[in-house]
Order: C-alpha cells, then structure tokens, then sequence
C-alpha cells in the first residue's frame, strides 16, 4: 500500500488540519482502504489485494468484503462492486462493534453498546477488578462517550 501511495497509483483520503493523507486501516484481519473514488484507485486496491494472495499463498474471500462510496452514483457504485466482484456496503454499518455513518446524538444507536459494556462490568464483578482498575475504566468510559458526543446535548 505504501509503494502504491508512494508512486501515485492510490490517493488517500484527505483529513485533518494538516491534510494527512489516510489510505489504509488495518486491525487483526480486518482492513478499510480510504481514499478517493476514481477507477485508478479501484485497480490499484484490486491488484494490492491479488498480490498480497500471490505473495501469502492465502486467498482473499471476496465475497465477504464490502465497497462503499460517497458523492458517486449508483451507477458509478454498482460497477466498482462488479469490478471487485464484492457486495456493496451500506453507509451505516458496524466496524468493531462501533457503528459507523450513523447519527452519534442519538441514544439508540448507543444503547446497544451501553448494554455490552454493562454486562461485562456485572461479571467481572469488584473481585476481579481493583480499585484503582476501576477509576481507571470509569475514567476511560467517560472519556470515550464525551469524545463521540454522548448522551446528546
């Protein structure tokens, strides 16, 4: 991806006050590409997604991966999803049990993962968390919620 970014053939996503250019987001076996809608972006994922196959003898399932777009047309969409020989990718969706494209002011859309986090404190219970574990995961739980804007003003 790098060498691809590096000798023009992907452009990246833009973001930021400094412009960074973002292009790929990997975590475990998960990845995103960003970058801009153009069809030499589109051949440039495809061949980077065939080489790692040649390079890692694995094979890439295409038909679990999911391409989305926005400002493009249907059109425009529907023939890139061919292209990749993939399904197309509603702009509202989950990544890590986080929702993307969603309205973060609304409390349904957090309720679910209020109810997961409750859970999970409810088994660990005080025994398996100390005190100062607890200051700490309190801290960091607020800390996310205000930094994606929960509960709504």
């Amino acid at each position: 991806m790098r060498e691809a970014v590096d000798k023009k053939l992907f452009s990246g996503f833009l973001m930021g006050k400094n412009n960074e250019a973002v292009s790929i987001l990997q975590y475990a076996d998960d990845t995103i590409f960003f970058g801009e809608a153009t069809m030499q972006n589109m051949k440039a994922i495809k061949i980077i997604l065939r080489s790692f196959e040649l390079a890692s003898s694995l094979k890439i399932n295409f038909a679990k991966n999911c391409f989305g777009a926005i400002g493009k047309s249907d059109q425009w969409r529907k023939e890139d999803v061919e292209y990749l020989n993939c399904s197309m990718l509603s702009m509202s969706f989950m990544y890590l049990g986080i929702p993307i494209g969603a309205n973060p002011r609304r409390n349904e859309l957090w309720d679910p993962i209020i109810r997961k986090c409750e859970i999970k404190l409810v088994r660990w219970k005080q025994r398996h968390i100390s005190f100062g574990g607890r200051v700490t995961l309190i801290h960091v739980v607020v800390n996310l919620f205000s930094f994606l804007g929960y509960p709504p003003k």
